[in-house]
């Protein structure tokens, strides 16, 4: 067998069967190995955006790792936005990127280029084979990286002439590091301030802390000593829905923010970290806890959250005796005009159980989360890293993961043109994702941002830089060229239709909401 053989032999021994692939030439003897390699699912991306960001909504929901095929440094170039932002939510991803024959480099062809300095800023594990006696170690040892705890995201290169020249055999993977527990200490001292100051405190939580068992012990603990429990503006995937503990999270807007913080004399960090603002602006606070606010580390990621908060629960005594029903809003579904609010009923009424909830709706979903805490039962995901386009790659990789589940991508018009490609795939594919395009013609966020950072007025040059018209875009047919169904809506009793339709439906749909 040749390098690449060994090496998709070794990625599917190893659990790692899913592959996201945009290749090129340097990589056609690992397609080639694809057709002889029973296993690995192989899943066409037309921009390698589409395929790193699916490759981190596929770890997201399955908790392994898939893999990526890359085409040379430009291709990995291509996808390291979605990287940065898998990156962020600490997705453990394998990426497989072709290089020139070693003997090749040299003569500085025209994708000549740097693939290891490209790939250690969003890769905490990277390294070259250098031969094909080592590309199924290699992969194992990659493999091994993006399994570990925390997870992580491992770069392996493979100049073709080790992908073609006859390679030993397969690699076993090292066993799997396995997911630490949590420092005692973190907790007795957690114990310690929630005894003291309950009501002044706040428990910062993200990660596998917001899963369903980790809220419901953190609703027993707020119950019990009076502590507050919020999340982060965003989390990589949280509970929620009926029967589910709901929580705030802290808000985008530092105007916002700053007074919900602001009682609170100590900070417990769940997985989580200090509440920082998103941006700088002028005359205003980078750290968002109010001044004198001790912080506290009670876990970190790839500690184990759910057991810590389990032993939090024991040392003060908390309880599901002690938790009291919530209140949740009514949910009606809503007539007349598109606002944020008719907006919010609508999707949280259309919600189904088990539905998994992807967020890229910035500035049109800041208002989602007080009625979808009584929708049925759900995953919602977002984005860590802030760089936009992720939401409709990260549906694919969720949908692939959980074929049983329906997907809902909500997104604005701005992002959804970064990867809009990944229509295509869903339509290939035939995956169960919902796409809900929310058409302001208008970069909003950045509307808002320009007043935030005190730019002044916009004038015309500005606002052409901000507006998305002249053309206007037609998300229908955009989603009917690349094989989705679609329908554009204007008022809430149309919304509130097609979204029933379309998620009784089997396969992608696309819903326009023009605004």
């Amino acid at each position: 067998m040749n390098g690449a053989e060994s090496l998709v032999r070794t990625m599917v021994k190893g659990g790692v069967d899913v592959c996201f692939t945009n290749p090129g030439t340097s990589e056609m003897h690992f397609v080639a190995a694809l057709d002889r390699v029973p296993g690995m699912r192989c899943v066409l991306g037309l921009f390698e955006g589409v395929v790193t960001g699916a490759a981190d909504g596929y770890f997201r929901m399955k908790g392994l790792p898939a893999s990526t095929l890359l085409h040379l440094g430009p291709g990995l170039a291509n996808g390291l936005a979605n990287l940065h932002n898998a990156k962020k939510a600490n997705s453990g991803i394998v990426n497989i990127v072709g290089q020139h024959a070693v003997y090749h480099i040299g003569y500085n062809a025209p994708l000549t280029s740097d693939i290891e300095g490209l790939a250690r800023p969003m890769s905490s594990w990277v390294r070259t084979s250098p031969d094909s006696k080592s590309v199924a170690a290699d992969g194992a040892a990659a493999i091994a990286a993006a399994k570990s705890a925390p997870p992580q995201i491992a770069t392996l290169i493979l100049p073709a002439d080790t992908a073609w020249n006859e390679a030993d055999g397969i690699a076993e993977v090292p066993a799997e590091q396995q997911r630490a527990s949590y420092s005692p200490q973190g907790v007795e001292q957690a114990a310690k301030i929630l005894h003291g100051d309950g009501e002044g405190t706040l428990l910062l939580m993200t990660g596998s802390a917001l899963s369903e068992k980790g809220l419901a012990l953190a609703e027993r603990i707020a119950a019990k000593t009076g502590c507050t429990v919020m999340g982060p503006t965003f989390r990589p995937k949280m509970a929620r829905g009926r029967g589910r503990f709901s929580i705030d999270r802290i808000h985008y807007v530092i105007e916002n923010a700053l007074p919900m913080l602001a009682k609170f004399r100590h900070i417990v960090l769940v997985e989580s970290d200090d509440p920082v603002a998103f941006f700088a602006y002028p005359n205003k606070p980078s750290m968002l806890k109010p001044e004198g606010c001790d912080v506290h580390r009670m876990t970190s990621w790839g500690e184990n959250s759910v057991a810590a908060l389990e032993a939090l629960a024991g040392a003060v005594k908390a309880s599901a005796r002690d938790v009291k029903p919530q209140a949740l809003a009514e949910l009606v579904k809503p007539t007349g005009a598109l606002t944020f609010a008719s907006i919010a009923q609508a999707i949280a009424c259309a919600i189904p159980e088990n539905a998994i909830m992807v967020d890229e709706s910035l500035t049109t979903g800041r208002g989602f989360f007080p009625p979808t805490a009584a929708a049925a039962p759900h995953d919602w995901l977002q984005n860590m890293g802030g760089s936009i386009g992720f939401s409709t790659p990260l549906s694919i990789g969720a949908a692939i993961a959980c074929p049983d589940r329906k997907v809902i991508t909500m997104v604005g018009d701005g992002s959804a043109m970064y990867t809009i490609q990944s229509l295509w795939t869903q339509a290939r594919e035939n995956l169960n994702i919902v796409t809900i395009v929310f058409a302001n013609r208008i970069y909003q966020i950045l509307r808002g941002e320009f007043d935030n950072v005190g730019a002044g007025e916009p004038g015309q040059r500005a606002n052409d830089m901000l507006r998305l018209d002249r053309p206007t875009l037609d998300f229908v047919a955009l989603a009917k060229g690349m094989g989705v169904p679609g329908r554009a809506v204007t008022n809430a009793d149309e919304f509130n239709k097609a979204l029933t339709e379309a998620v009784a439906e089997p396969g992608p749909r696309l819903i326009e909401v023009q605004m």
